[in-house]
């Protein structure tokens, strides 16, 4: 594709022509930053967004592209969240208003607010992009994920719940759910103010866990297990040293003598 074929597909923010253009653009700036021997980690925000908006605009320039400022603006956001986060789906996850993002592929991200669900207009370059961001999320876990293992459950630094699926189990290319992790945790004043339970109950529940009962706690996703045993591991003698064990980390234990263990696949 030549320069002026380039610039008449460049035309939308979602176009092929603007994801190939992020795509080249991303490729350039990695090859600047080694070239530079830059260290992203040390860079403040606003030095690290000087420096890929400098960038970008020379590459523009220097291209002869026909590409305005809102979207040289939103290219270097964008390449920011490639370079420092998770590409298309920071933006969702830095959203408070936002529980769940769903990735059918590359082209189509859905995420759940207030619970409805939304189609979003951001989208991933292609699989092997999606591929990309699902691999940096596993790489801190030690978790793999290929076509011998190709469902995995793992989560973000922040506890969110993270599970991928790729072929040859997904038909239409890699898919993703994140579980948004609440930056603010339930307390028992709030399921009574929701009448999720009401006292009696809570005073049965708190009084089991004193008197150290086995207590069983099942339900459907998105029932409030999770929430439930946060806030009944607060009724836990502080002298008591709870261990946890997960298939992927999200307790929010409110007791601050805790050993967190996590699952494993089983390996050969």
């Amino acid at each position: 594709m030549n320069v002026s074929d380039f610039t008449r597909n460049f035309s939308l923010r979602q176009s092929d022509g603007y994801q190939e253009l992020k795509a080249r653009l991303h490729h350039y700036l990695i090859e600047c930053i080694e070239e530079d021997q830059v260290s992203l980690s040390a860079w403040e925000p606003e030095v690290l967004a000087n420096y890929a908006h400098g960038r970008t605009s020379r590459y523009i320039s220097e291209h002869h592209l026909a590409v305005n400022r809102d979207d040289i603006e939103s290219l270097v956001r964008e390449l920011i969240d490639e370079l420092t986060g998770y590409g298309p789906l920071q933006s969702l996850l830095n959203d408070d208003k936002i529980n769940d993002i769903l990735v059918n592929g590359a082209q189509n991200i859905y995420v759940e607010r207030a619970g409805k669900l939304q189609y979003t207009n951001l989208r991933f370059i292609d699989d092997n992009h999606v591929l990309r961001v699902i691999q940096k999320i596993l790489a801190p876990l030690g978790r793999r994920l290929d076509e011998s293992n190709p469902m995995v459950d793992a989560r973000l630094p922040d506890g969110s719940r993270v599970n991928a699926i790729i072929p040859p189990l997904s038909l239409d290319g890699p898919c993703l759910s994140v579980r948004k992790f609440r930056s603010d945790p339930l307390r028992a004043s709030d399921l009574l103010a929701y009448h999720t339970l009401n006292e009696e109950m809570l005073e049965l529940l708190c009084s089991a866990v004193s008197a150290r009962c086995n207590i069983l706690i099942s339900g459907s996703t998105g029932s409030g297990k999770t929430t439930l045993l946060n806030i009944l591991s607060r009724y836990i003698d502080e002298e008591q040293r709870l261990v946890t064990i997960e298939d992927a980390a999200e307790l929010q234990l409110g007791h601050a003598h805790v050993v967190r263990l996590e699952t494993r696949p089983p390996n050969i």
